[in-house]
């Protein structure tokens, strides 16, 4: 369950996806799977490819990758990784925004 987002941070997020961007798009989370995480960062593209590729520079494999219905493929990131690669792409402002 998501919390903390507005509808037009979601809808960047999508037509940035759309327009073959990594887009990045990080919210607080429950999940009851997960009981130690409060966030998650999802990292999408439609280039498949081209996310393949951005993930494999941290260590993501391509079979990680969710496939929602109606689109919008992603990364979820959580935890240390999420913290390390928000910081390796200059994303202090979503560590700020959600206390990760």
């Amino acid at each position: 369950m998501a919390f903390g987002l507005k509808r037009y941070e979601i809808n960047q997020w999508k037509q940035d996806i759309d327009n073959g961007k990594i887009a990045f798009l990080t919210h607080y989370w429950f999940d009851e799977r997960f009981p130690d995480y409060r966030t998650v960062t999802k990292v999408g593209c439609r280039d498949i490819d081209k996310l393949a590729l951005w993930g494999k520079k941290y260590g993501l494999q391509i079979q990680w990758i969710h496939y929602r219905k109606g689109g919008y493929p992603h990364f979820d990131l959580l935890g240390e990784r999420q913290k390390e690669i928000l910081l390796k792409e200059g994303l202090t402002n979503h560590i700020e925004r959600f206390s990760i």
